[in-house]
């Protein structure tokens, strides 16, 4: 009887697991691209109807060509150094963010012109510019998040101070929700709500912020009353059932889409109240008929894509040393979020109606092609690792807060060094 050898044999080593484990701008990526697709899609079935059959609609050929553009361009942007935004200047007039800041304020303060700016349902909010209409508005919100990151970065006043610091750093900020909220209140609204929580993130006083917050809160209820049409969108909210065929209209129909929606939905192109009952279908309320033809499941396919952005701007935070990135990172992140749960919040009749597209998704050409150059500067930051730079005595003791107070010192200090790409994200 042959003998069982019990000697083992040698065993082969197990490939690498870690192949198959997505890096950061990998999730970025994926999550970009679904969003541009999921809008492609919906754009065209919102732009169908029931005469047009199958074939494709001039919106949706529209929105393939501006998605491809955009998706050129994050992968462009993407995949340039970061650095050259965040390298501090001889003199401050050569900084590509400070004239990023004034192109945009330029911009907003054009489109304020009769015959320049190009008005659309009685809001003068677009500046054409060849083939396309430019929303400076857009511009404006990004160059904020920028400006921010790079001021707080740097710190070029002392920001313990109120009047000297505190006050000349936002007061360009404060000029530019001003220009914005003259035509556009949502996004004004909107580049507070970022602003306030970048200056929470990077370390600025309480204190601070507690006084200058009730200011712009009285600002901005004088121009929700300056207003008829703003009042009238307020009060419609509390019931949209008083005036079903003025300011309520919109949000009747919009739940009528939430509701006959259900959890799986009528089927893609199926939908109902795209045919001449829902207004801006295709923009503001793309995400009601994302409701009524994909239901629940593609509610939450889209909530969990602008959440996986979210998470690779979080990620991208705790793993960076880079301020600058870091920054980017938490102001990329938090307006995208932002804007998508607005728009949502107004679909939903959560909050009242703001003219707020659905980032990504709705149709639109310089506001896709813009989003997307700010999440390639997000997708810059995975990819390109930065060491600190040593933090000078002198303005170590600028950005140390007094012991006295009760806010912890400066999370974010120092400029940046020369690039490495990193390999583990």
């Amino acid at each position: 009887m042959p003998q069982v050898s019990l000697v083992a044999s040698p065993i082969i080593p197990c490939m690498d697991f870690s192949i198959y484990r997505l890096r950061t701008r990998d999730v970025l990526t994926l999550c970009v691209v679904a969003l541009l697709m999921l809008g492609i899609l919906m754009v065209q079935s919102a732009s169908a109807n029931v005469m047009a059959g199958p074939q494709w609609t001039g919106k949706g050929l529209k929105q393939a060509e501006f998605a491809l553009a955009a998706l050129v361009i994050f992968f462009a942007v993407g995949a340039v150094d970061y650095g050259w935004l965040c390298r501090r200047p001889q003199t401050w007039t050569r900084s590509p963010i400070l004239w990023l800041f004034i192109i945009g304020g330029l911009a907003n303060l054009i489109v304020l012109v009769p015959h320049v700016g190009l008005a659309v349902n009685g809001a003068r909010r677009w500046i054409r510019a060849g083939p396309i209409q430019v929303e400076p508005s857009e511009l404006a919100k990004w160059a904020v998040v920028l400006y921010l990151a790079y001021w707080l970065t740097h710190r070029p006043f002392q920001f313990d101070k109120f009047f000297t610091g505190f006050i000349p750093a936002v007061i360009p900020v404060a000029a530019m929700c001003l220009l914005v909220v003259i035509q556009d209140f949502g996004t004004a609204t909107l580049i507070a709500l970022c602003a306030l929580t970048m200056l929470l993130a990077g370390k600025v006083r309480l204190r601070y912020l507690a006084l200058t917050v009730p200011p712009v809160l009285a600002a901005g209820l004088w121009f929700v009353m300056h207003k008829e049409y703003r009042w009238r969108r307020i009060t419609a909210f509390a019931n949209p059932y008083a005036a079903p065929t003025k300011e309520g209209y919109h949000m009747i129909q919009s739940l009528l889409s939430f509701a006959t929606g259900g959890v799986t939905g009528r089927g893609l192109g199926n939908g109902i109240q795209k045919l001449g009952y829902l207004p801006e279908d295709t923009t503001d309320f793309i995400f009601a008929v994302i409701c009524e033809e994909l239901g629940l499941f593609g509610a939450m396919l889209t909530i969990a894509l602008y959440l996986g952005i979210l998470y690779c701007a979080w990620q991208t935070l705790k793993e960076k040393t880079d301020n600058f990135a870091r920054l980017l990172a938490f102001g990329v992140g938090t307006m995208i979020a932002l804007q998508a749960l607005i728009n949502i919040a107004v679909a939903t009749v959560s909050v009242p109606t703001k003219g707020l597209s659905l980032p990504l998704i709705s149709a639109g050409g310089s506001g896709l092609l813009i989003t997307c150059a700010a999440l390639g500067l997000l997708r810059s930051a995975c990819r390109f690792e930065r060491e600190p730079e040593p933090v000078a005595p002198e303005e170590t003791s600028q950005q140390l807060t007094d012991s006295s107070s009760p806010v912890s010192p400066p999370l974010l200090a120092g400029g940046c060094k020369s690039a490495t790409i990193s390999t583990g994200q």
